[in-house]
């Protein structure tokens, strides 16, 4: 009699199962249980606009602080978007949109409480002089954002002059540039120059279209990146003091 094992049916059957499930359903498996809750992160999601003001509203109203909001629900909502990004089940366009109501909300947080809201940290983020290319700074603003970082975002085409001084002045824990043509990147040197005569050896990420690993290698604080997903991740073991060197062990390619 032919013996069958049961349980690599069951994970054949599982497999097929999930593959068959749309986004909706794999977010639902992360809404969290209050209801009050559930619904800001669901708007969030969904990335209504007017819907998570409304929620937010009803949240308050019903006795939850405005700011706890902002990691509790918004945050919690943008998490799950990242997340099913990740895994190739959401598009740039979701990203977007949905980082757009997290923002909407955040600020209606602030602006409803008499206290400010704590970020883990600072970040500036800036695409280089000459070039206007600004959709992978914008992803990865959104994903920095989305897992609790301030981010300041000094937009395309910004001269080194005020990426030093804006550093100099918000101190963050580092630098993301951006670079599309190959004719811009090179202003990552002299601003990689000027942070360590001013004596700031924060690490520098650096991305983009015209940006090579080994361009970026040749810089004493330069840490590559291609995917903006995977900046809060660098970010977060900055935060855990991480060296350059230990930062480029861990997201550099072999």
């Amino acid at each position: 009699m032919l013996e069958i094992d049961p349980t690599s049916i069951l994970i054949r059957y599982n497999v097929k199962l999930e593959k068959e499930m749309s986004p909706d359903d794999v977010a639902r498996q992360f809404f969290p249980e209050d209801k009050l809750i559930r619904a800001i992160v669901e708007a969030v999601f969904e990335g209504d606009e007017d819907e998570v003001l409304v929620t937010l509203q009803n949240a308050m109203d019903n006795g939850k602080d405005a700011l706890k909001l902002i990691d509790d629900a918004l945050m919690v909502g943008m998490g799950i978007v990242s997340k099913l990004y990740d895994d190739g089940l959401l598009y740039l366009p979701d990203v977007m949109i949905a980082a757009q109501a997290m923002t909407d909300g955040i600020e209606y947080c602030k602006q409803s409480s008499d206290r400010s809201h704590e970020f883990k940290a600072k970040v500036v983020s800036f695409v280089v002089e000459g070039d206007v290319h600004d959709i992978g700074k914008k992803i990865l603003t959104v994903f920095l954002r989305s897992n609790g970082y301030e981010v300041i975002d000094l937009g395309s085409d910004v001269p080194v002059d005020e990426v030093i001084s804006t550093v100099m002045e918000h101190r963050p824990i580092m630098l993301t540039g951006t670079a599309l043509m190959t004719t811009t990147m090179y202003s990552f040197r002299e601003i990689r120059e000027r942070l360590l005569e001013n004596g700031i050896d924060i690490p520098f990420i650096c991305g983009g279209g015209a940006v090579t690993q080994d361009f970026v290698t040749r810089y004493d604080i330069g840490v590559y990146c291609d995917d903006a997903a995977v900046v809060p991740k660098i970010a977060d073991q900055v935060l855990n003091n991480a060296s350059i060197e230990e930062l480029r062990a861990q997201f550099h390619r072999s």
